[in-house]
């Protein structure tokens, strides 16, 4: 693949099932947080899951971030929703009782404020994980996690040296005008292609933005059917897309 460096591309083999984590789960600024990559690393990538949390793929995603890179990543992902995620089964949404679920728990747990005030003191904390008091840290959200990097990564931003986004929600070309770091996103079929492309134009740092023309929403993290091949090589490609994005700028 043009652009991706050779150090990025010696991702292990993608487990489509009953992926184990190499990580381990730690409770840091009390939250459950799982941690992956060597202790040693003096880079570190939080990960905003999507709105399911904890899932298999994308543990294996960030075990990816943390282990196949000549650049080694310590990769964080705390748990935002204490234990209770949206259920897998209301999206996309089916039945009015589906919208209704899916809609009050983007307005209470999901609400991006309430994740928002909490990062500085997850960052701070993990800090402490570091050999050598610090991490320099980037940051990447799927979907709704994209949201949550976008806003992050806006005009106020000390915290993170580099963003992507992954197969974002809730996408507003002018979260694009205020981020102050260079980014990534990488967006599926099923986000507005307008949308994309003008937060692609009001962007004023480094960026990547390419769209994946085959993976629906959510193929990089929970959604991904990795048992399918085609799924299983862009998940890939992704990842690798990615990497090499963090290898240039965090």
């Amino acid at each position: 693949m043009s652009g991706v460096s050779k150090a990025c591309c010696q991702i292990p083999p993608i487990v489509a099932q009953g992926y184990q984590g190499k990580g381990e789960y730690k409770t840091i600024n009390g939250l459950k947080t799982y941690v992956t990559g060597p202790e040693s690393a003096s880079k570190a990538i939080l990960v905003i899951y999507d709105i399911f949390g904890f899932f298999p793929q994308t543990i294996q995603g960030a075990d990816i971030l943390a282990n196949s890179n000549e650049q080694k990543y310590r990769v964080f992902i705390p748990d935002f929703f204490e234990g209770q995620p949206a259920d897998i089964t209301w999206f996309p949404p089916q039945t009015n009782d589906h919208k209704q679920k899916l809609g009050n728990f983007f307005q209470t747990k999901a609400a991006p404020p309430n994740t928002l005030s909490k990062i500085p003191n997850v960052v701070s904390e993990a800090n402490k994980l570091s050999s050598s008091g610090s991490f320099d840290w980037s940051i990447l959200g799927y979907c709704w996690g994209g949201k949550i990097t976008a806003l992050s990564s806006g005009q106020d931003n000390k915290l993170f040296k580099s963003a992507v986004q992954c197969h974002p929600a809730m996408v507003d070309p002018n979260d694009a005008k205020a981020v102050n770091v260079p980014m990534a996103l990488l967006a599926s079929k099923d986000e507005p292609p307008n949308d994309i492309e003008a937060f692609k134009t009001n962007l004023k740092t480094p960026n990547h933005v390419e769209t994946f023309p085959t993976q629906i929403h959510g193929w990089m993290a929970a959604r991904s059917n990795l048992e399918d091949a085609e799924v299983r090589k862009e998940y890939e490609r992704g990842y690798k897309t990615v990497l090499d994005f963090f290898h240039k700028h965090a």
